[in-house]
């Protein structure tokens, strides 16, 4: 009589999950890359909606300090971002020569390589609009170059 074994051996099973592990090892890395690269874009999208406000503003000669109404809605990625306090992690400073700067922090539920790190936007004084940011370059969205 012939029996067939059904199953599978030690060494298979121990194969399969050392290439898991390997697999494992490469792709978290790569996530978490993936992950703060998206939060560092998604806080220039939310920031750069600021800008419109921030013209307006400066068209009817208003400043932040003056009653400026930007309509901003506390985001998570940036400091201060709860429903109990005020969101520390955004400034914006409107002169009364047109000069503007949106100043967003990376804090509170932003990956923690971006806790820390600036995106900023500044507007000159003819209106056009440039983005820095002091994240690591491998975070940093396209448009925004390196800055302090």
């Amino acid at each position: 009589m012939n029996t067939a074994q059904k199953g599978f051996t030690l060494i298979e099973l121990m194969i399969v999950v050392a290439i898991i592990g390997i697999l494992a090892a490469i792709a978290i890395p790569q996530y978490q890359n993936y992950i703060a690269k998206s939060q560092v874009s998604r806080v220039m999208g939310e920031t750069s909606s600021l800008k419109t406000a921030v013209e307006t503003c400066v068209l009817e000669g208003k400043t932040a300090s003056n009653a400026c109404d930007l309509g901003w809605t506390k985001s998570n990625l940036l400091l201060g971002a709860t429903q109990t306090t005020d969101q520390t992690g955004l400034v914006v400073d409107i002169a009364d020569t047109g000069i503007a700067t949106i100043t967003a922090s990376f804090g509170n539920s932003a990956a923690t390589t971006l806790t820390g790190d600036t995106l900023v936007w500044d507007r000159d004084v003819n209106g056009t609009w440039t983005c820095t940011t002091s994240v690591d370059g491998k975070y940093k969205p396209t448009g925004c170059s390196a800055g302090s």
